[in-house]
């Protein structure tokens, strides 16, 4: 390095940089990196100075040396290209001409915080430490697919992409990454899809207050994601699909009072994802399809008003449901599959979520609910028989509704046996007629008052007493179902 060659801001940062200690050529705290094209020589530092000295500069026994930079204009491109960086580079609020190319470059730690850059190529970079881009500006790509971050990735408050510019790729790509620790991304704007599918986080991924506005594409690609605990994204605006396919979030999915929209496609798909706990409290309702199908969860906690007009849930499984609420507000969601299809396995895992809670009634209210979907796919004549039984006793599952029938039938069966006596089969022998105790005996299968033994109707009083046994029996045996599932229950 010929220091006869350099200008005299590279002079600063060229005895500075031994010695670890920082540059500041910022006029002030306001001065906006975004102007940076129109500095003088007095901040301008070529790229090509910077690489060789970050791959070759001067160190000082007993100094720590690294690269600390602010409010520079750095033209050319910055070109670490599988080089080595024993030493953290630090450049903030500086303005890029062109994007560096650090891909596949090993470095101690990697610090752009509140810089205006035209992209980021970084690909299977390996960082020793921390990478801060928060409050960048990327009007291109920032691309860290396979990186390797043995620390944090900061990227609160970035800019990704220009608005009404569709860009021709993600605008900020970490698929396949591997994160040691979090990924801060608090306040995020990405104009284009943000892409983590295949990503391991150690920790937390953290999209609070985050906007990403990608009107008919994906707005967040996270397929297989894995993340060690949380993925925080409260007050999350997206335009555009929240992909969460196959992700492995073992404690929280909460995008509470978020607002997801996605007209005409999937607002958002975590299919085949295991979450441990899903919240969408106070969200505004979501516009677009809702993808679940085949998704094992802890806890499930949306408000019915949160869910749109489509929702694929066949093969969901969760065990706890909240917050907690009647049947009847529930089971709504349960016929919005598009296809409009039947499908038992949602009523099924909504009848086991009342029941792990005690709530025994209002299981039986969707297994009854269940049958009357089901009742719908089913041809004429099934769908009659079907009618009767619902009527009659709720398919068995409202058996106080059978009493009232049976008591229906022995006031009838009573009031035509008083008007009309059976004869006797041995008149010398048979008990005095009662009307009300013969029509028990008829009733109830199990009870024997001597009536129904001495006593045999004639004509269509005979039909009335086969009608009167059938109905017995049936009647009879849907009550001690009801309490034998009463008995079971306590």
């Amino acid at each position: 390095m010929d220091a006869t060659e350099l200008t005299p801001a590279e002079r600063r940062v060229l005895d500075a940089f031994p010695l670890g200690e920082g540059v500041d050529f910022r006029e002030g705290e306001d001065d906006d990196p975004a102007h940076g094209a129109d500095w003088g020589p007095e901040r301008t530092v070529r790229a090509e100075f910077l690489r060789e000295l970050l791959l070759a500069g001067p160190v000082r026994e007993g100094r720590t040396a690294g690269l600390k930079v602010r409010g520079a204009r750095i033209t050319g491109m910055l070109d670490l290209k599988y080089g080595t960086v024993a030493h953290a580079v630090r450049l903030r609020h500086c303005h890029f001409e062109q994007a560096p190319d650090l891909y596949g470059a090993r470095i101690v730690a990697l610090a752009l915080s509140d810089s205006v850059l035209p992209g980021l190529r970084a690909g299977a970079l390996r960082s020793e430490g921390v990478v801060r881009l928060t409050c960048c500006r990327f009007s291109g790509p920032v691309r860290l697919q396979g990186a390797r971050l043995a620390g944090a990735l900061f990227v609160n408050g970035a800019r990704f992409g220009t608005p009404d510019e569709e860009p021709e790729e993600p605008v900020l790509q970490l698929n396949h990454a591997e994160v040691a620790t979090d990924v801060w991304a608090r306040r995020l704007v990405a104009y284009g899809e943000v892409r983590l599918n295949g990503a391991v986080v150690g920790g937390q991924v953290r999209l609070d207050d985050a906007v990403l506005d990608t009107p008919g594409g994906t707005a967040l690609h996270a397929e297989v994601l894995s993340v060690g605990t949380d993925l925080h994204a409260m007050r999350l605006r997206a335009r555009g699909r929240v992909n969460l396919g196959g992700a492995r979030i073992p404690r929280q999915l909460n995008l509470a009072y978020a607002r997801l929209s996605n007209p005409g496609g999937h607002a958002l798909r975590a299919s085949s994802g295991v979450i441990g706990e899903l919240w969408l409290r106070e969200a505004a309702p979501i516009e677009g399809t809702v993808n679940l199908r085949r998704a094992q969860l802890d806890l499930l906690h949306v408000p019915p008003e949160v869910w749109p007009e489509q929702v694929q849930l066949d093969g969901l499984a969760y065990r706890v449901l909240a917050p907690h609420l009647p049947a009847g507000q529930r089971l709504p969601l349960l016929e919005r599959e598009p296809d409009g299809g039947y499908l038992p396995q949602p009523y099924e895992q909504l009848t086991a979520a009342y029941r792990a809670v005690g709530d025994d009634a209002a299981a039986r209210t969707v297994q009854l609910a269940k049958l009357r979907r089901h009742r719908r796919t089913l041809p004429g004549y099934a769908r009659l028989w079907g009618y009767l039984q619902d009527a009659a006793v709720g398919y068995g599952f409202r058996p106080m509704r059978a009493a009232f029938w049976l008591l229906l039938l022995l006031c009838t069966g009573t009031l035509v046996f008083a008007l009309h006596h059976p004869p006797a089969l041995k008149p010398s022998e048979a008990p005095a007629f009662n009307p009300l105790f013969y029509t028990l005996d008829l009733l109830l299968p199990i009870i024997d008052f001597g009536q129904e033994g001495a006593y045999a109707p004639r004509g269509g009083f005979q039909w009335l007493s086969y009608v009167l046994i059938a109905l017995g029996w049936v009647l009879a045996t849907t009550i001690a179902a009801g309490v034998t599932r009463s008995l079971n229950r306590q």
